[in-house]
């Protein structure tokens, strides 16, 4: 260029004089939009020389981008580095049951724990347990309370009525034995919902089990004395031993021992405590249970199993005997009662044990003491219906003839 002075650098290279220019998007006069190459600074050998109000930048904005590769990562957001780059980084979210150790580690919370909102730590989960106020408990106090107060009116009946030949002809011992095992299971309702401590857990092993086999050890001696008087009757006319009330009542009683004898032993094997659960599928919520496995809770129900096998069984082989004796008839609805009961116990026990759904529509993963609470009044009712209304009816009837 004419009148310009040349100059070099020291390897003898001319100095670069450079014009900046921006792509633009713009209208013309005649309102159409073209683009256009617009001068907005240029590389002289003072410098770079920008005029930065002319520049327009990516979608007509004029406001210039950070020249950076990553953003700092949010609060509770964890930052995985690029493999060889120390600027760039990914900023990933931390599985819902972690917290952030620093800002590149994420570690699990510890069991029945949860992270802070902002990942800085972890909380304990306040324990979770059966609400007395909620539906699912109201249902089965509901259903002891009214069992209760009928059981105590027939217990009434009977002290009052104790020296009437029905009371008599029903084995007044045993009568009372089994009311007081099923006035046991109804009381066995409110402690199947306690709040889970370890005298509540051994009380819960020892009294199910207990309860039931009062219930059916006193039923047991009673279909097996009728079927012994009748069977010898049918043989000889001596009287079979061990049908005095004395002897039932000791019969009974060492039935109900074996059930006390193989608790001792699960409280050895299995000693009674409490335990928090966590659901793999909902590790927010903390449940305070027993400490005792659901099949071995199953498994100390055997013996009451047997009895009551055993019982439907007698209860079976008396059906045909004379009429005007309608003691076994009423066992024998009890106990057919008792084992589609049970039958159907079993399977809903295990089946449902596990399941998500059930956890939600029973709160706090309690649905197995439910579903034993509910089995165990069910029964109770059972037992008092068929055994006990026909009773009360007639001493009631012959009350009003008198």
């Amino acid at each position: 260029m004419a009148g310009s002075e040349v100059r070099f650098d020291n390897s003898g290279d001319g100095l670069g004089r450079y014009n900046i220019y921006n792509y633009q998007k713009v209208t013309n006069a005649d309102n159409n939009t073209v683009y256009v190459y617009e001068k907005v600074g240029n590389w002289l050998e003072e410098g770079l020389i920008l005029e930065k109000d002319k520049i327009i930048w990516n979608e007509g904005n004029r406001t210039p981008p950070d020249s950076i590769c990553s953003y700092p990562c949010s609060t509770g957001l964890q930052k995985i580095m690029q493999q060889g780059d120390t600027c760039c980084w990914i900023c990933n979210e931390c599985r819902d049951f972690q917290y952030l150790v620093d800002e590149f580690t994420c570690e699990d919370c510890k069991t029945a724990w949860w992270p802070y909102a902002n990942r800085s730590g972890c909380y304990a989960l306040p324990e979770q347990y059966m609400d007395w106020n909620s539906y699912f408990a109201l249902v089965p106090i509901a259903i002891a309370v009214i069992g209760i107060v009928l059981t105590l009116f027939v217990i009434y009946t009977f002290i009052k009525y104790i020296e009437t030949p029905i009371v008599k002809a029903s084995g007044r011992e045993l009568s009372f034995i089994l009311l007081f095992g099923i006035l046991f299971c109804y009381f066995m309702t409110f402690v199947l919902l306690a709040k889970p401590a370890t005298i509540i857990c051994a009380f819960q092993r020892f009294g199910v089990g207990l309860g039931f086999a009062l219930i059916y050890g006193a039923l047991l001696t009673k279909t097996n004395r009728i079927s012994r008087i009748f069977d010898s009757a049918r043989k000889s006319a001596r009287r079979p031993s061990f049908i005095s009330p004395k002897s039932q009542v000791i019969i009974t009683m060492i039935m109900v021992s074996i059930q006390v004898v193989g608790t001792v032993i699960w409280f050895l094997v299995e000693p009674p405590g409490i335990r928090v659960y966590v659901p793999e599928e909902k590790r927010n919520e903390a449940i305070l249970k027993c400490m005792v496995k659901d099949s071995s809770f199953l498994v100390s129900l055997v013996y009451n199993m047997l009895l009551i096998t055993t019982c439907t069984i007698y209860a079976v082989k008396t059906r045909k005997i004379p009429e005007n004796f309608n003691e076994s008839k009423f066992i024998g609805f009890t106990m057919y009662t008792t084992c589609i009961i049970w039958l159907a116990f079993v399977p809903i026990y295990f089946g449902t044990g596990n399941s998500f759904e059930v956890r939600i529509s029973i709160p706090l993963n309690r649905f197995n003491d439910y579903k034993v609470d509910l089995m165990s009044a069910i029964t109770a009712i059972a037992v008092i219906r068929n055994s006990f209304h026909e009773k009360v009816k007639r001493i009631n009837e012959n009350k009003e003839k008198q």
